[in-house]
């Protein structure tokens, strides 16, 4: 990396630390309820589920590829985990029979984009369209209550006062950390997305990091998928709706490059806090969920055109 491009790295994460930081002093002005502990707990267990979905994310973005099948793959785990508890099942049996699913689930992405050359787009949408039509099918359209006290735990407990979605969160990110910073793996997938041609010509098995980078995505998604069942105590087939875009949007924020090869886990943090703070402080504000949506599109405009401008690419 030349000198130009860490010097943009760096000030483009320092900029987005700074944004976190005003929003942070503003909405302790605004509101009396911004700083309380009730408030923060809410939003880091909000920051939870969209943080580990975005760690998997970076790291199939950072390849090139996108995956909008994440938010089926978080019903399939709620559906499969809880029908298995309601017909009597451990709940570790249950964890781990939705995991065998939603690996699957991203073996088949992984499969139909490198092996038989799909797009990822549209490999991803028709998983997503399966994976949703699986999920309802199987539960009939209906949700399937969960009682199990352990189980719920992983959604609702709390570990030396610390919410377990938050040290998932942080368990996630320091391992994503490691793996794309530290490992051949991590340096295959940057080079896959800087130049797969190249990547390929220098002996990376291109097609086997591809696959790969799909499943650990999948891998993220089920465990957002069994920490929002236990969280609200069912597994319902609609959950997860939206949550590969509020994904992609952390990732983008964070500055990780769309054309793939360009990105860090630490951007990729910063974005999904930012997404957490915004959509805390529009809630406590009352601003209308419709406008809400709005700021995030917005938001991801701004972050691709500051890609483009720092990296001198063109629309």
């Amino acid at each position: 990396m030349t000198q130009k491009k860490a010097l943009g790295k760096m000030l483009r994460q320092f900029g987005l630390f700074f944004v976190a930081l005003i929003i942070i002093v503003v909405m302790s002005f605004v509101s009396d309820v911004f700083l309380k502990s009730a408030n923060i707990r809410n939003v880091l267990r909000q920051i939870s589920l969209n943080g580990i979905l975005a760690v998997g994310m970076t790291f199939v973005i950072l390849t090139g590829g996108i995956d909008l099948s994440v938010g089926s793959v978080v019903a399939i785990t709620g559906v499969i985990s809880g029908s298995i508890m309601i017909s009597g099942g451990n709940w570790l049996l249950a964890c781990l029979a939705a995991l065998v699913i939603s690996l699957l689930c991203g073996a088949i992405n992984g499969l139909l984009i490198a092996y038989v050359g799909f797009q990822p787009f549209i490999a991803t949408l028709s998983t997503m369209t399966i994976g949703r039509g699986f999920a309802l099918a199987y539960s009939d359209g209906k949700p399937y209550t969960i009682s199990n006290p352990a189980f719920k735990e992983i959604g609702q407990g709390s570990f030396l006062g610390i919410p377990i979605p938050i040290i998932l969160l942080f368990v996630v990110c320091i391992l994503g950390i490691v793996i794309l910073n530290t490992t051949t793996f991590g340096r295959y997938v940057l080079a896959l997305g800087g130049n797969k041609s190249a990547a390929r010509l220098s002996g990376v098995r291109t097609k086997r990091v591809e696959l790969m980078v799909y499943v650990l995505s999948s891998a993220c998604a089920w465990l957002v998928g069994l920490i929002l069942a236990a969280r609200i105590s069912s597994g319902q087939p609609t959950a997860g709706e939206s949550y590969e875009m509020d994904a992609i949007a952390a990732t983008a924020i964070g500055g990780t490059s769309m054309n793939g090869g360009i990105g860090t886990l630490t951007g990729t943090i910063l974005g999904f806090v930012i997404i957490g703070l915004l959509s805390n402080s529009m809630n406590l504000l009352n601003i209308n969920s419709f406008y809400q949506q709005i700021v995030k599109g917005l938001l991801i405009i701004i972050a691709v055109f500051l890609d483009m401008r720092t990296k001198g690419a063109k629309a």
